[in-house]
């Protein structure tokens, strides 16, 4: 199993170094074995593509087209309200109930902010 980012897909957050440094966007992607995520509108690069089974249904017509491409996690923090934050995590004692009515008591990792202490 990889490693666990604090970073999820979804998440709104701000590039703090780096070319696009001030940047804010949402995750779109994240590779944990690469430590590495893609932001929406950041890291931006053109890509030379090929003419692929050209005139077929599922035909590439080629040229340079323009994606975003991966940044690495150190380089990115989350959005919280009007600035950013770090995260932490917290384990919360819950009560599961099972199907047939019974119920149990559980943890549940939860990650939080360290600036507010509140659940993200």
């Amino acid at each position: 199993m990889g490693k666990s980012l604090n970073i999820k897909k979804g998440d709104t957050v701000k590039v703090i170094a780096g070319k696009d440094k001030g940047a804010q966007g949402k995750v779109i992607a994240v590779f944990r074995e690469d430590d590495r995520v893609i932001v929406e509108g950041v890291n931006r690069v053109k890509k030379h593509t090929k003419v692929v089974n050209q005139g077929g249904r599922d035909g590439n017509t080629g040229g340079i087209i323009t994606a975003e491409a991966s940044i690495h996690v150190s380089n990115v923090m989350l959005v919280e309200g009007d600035g950013v934050t770090r995260i932490g995590f917290r384990r919360d004692e819950v009560t599961k109930r099972r199907s047939d009515g019974t119920t149990y008591d559980a943890v549940r990792s939860v990650r939080i902010s360290r600036k507010t202490g509140e659940e993200i």
